[in-house]
């Protein structure tokens, strides 16, 4: 059974940098992306909906540019899991992925970037920013609604959602 692919791999009127495309992010954030509907799904929802199924994977086939941005943020989820490993309460997770989504993270074309295999690094520093600002952005977005889907009944982690924490999607962490 193949892994679950981006529906956003067909839609070419986005920017790409590298080979990175900015999709519409529903996001009060400030940042680069530009506005998604706010009646259709973007690319937070669809990584948080695919991460569970997509996490067994080890290969995955790159199908298109989005598909590079939903390996970054399955990635980003289970680097999110990780930390609330010790059940923290809500309050304590929201600022623990606060933190960690704002915190200094490596590029495509840094060295320490797990994934350069794949990614183009950015052609100059405006782009290199420009990504930058872009991933900080949607990492944001994604802490806040990860608390959201992980904290819905009490002041617990839920379970159906630590369980994954221990997968390694395409033996990789960021």
């Amino acid at each position: 059974m193949p892994a679950y692919h981006s529906q956003f791999n067909d839609k070419t009127e986005y920017r790409t940098i590298g080979n990175m495309v900015i999709l519409p992010i529903k996001t009060k954030d400030r940042g680069p992306a530009p506005p998604a509907p706010p009646n259709e799904d973007d690319i937070i929802d669809e990584a948080l909906d695919l991460f569970r199924a997509n996490c067994f994977f080890r290969n995955f086939e790159i199908k298109g540019n989005a598909d590079r941005v939903l390996i970054y943020l399955i990635l980003f989820i289970s680097d999110c899991l990780n930390q609330l490993v010790k059940n923290p309460t809500r309050k304590e997770a929201s600022k623990l992925l606060t933190t960690r989504a704002l915190d200094s993270f490596a590029l495509p074309g840094d060295p320490t970037f797990p994934l350069n295999a794949l990614y183009a690094a950015p052609s100059d520093r405006s782009d290199a920013t420009l990504l930058r600002q872009y991933l900080t952005q949607a990492r944001q977005e994604l802490a806040n609604r990860l608390i959201d889907r992980v904290y819905v009944v009490d002041n617990k982690p839920s379970k159906w959602w630590m369980c994954f924490q221990k997968r390694k999607f395409m033996n990789k962490s960021l």
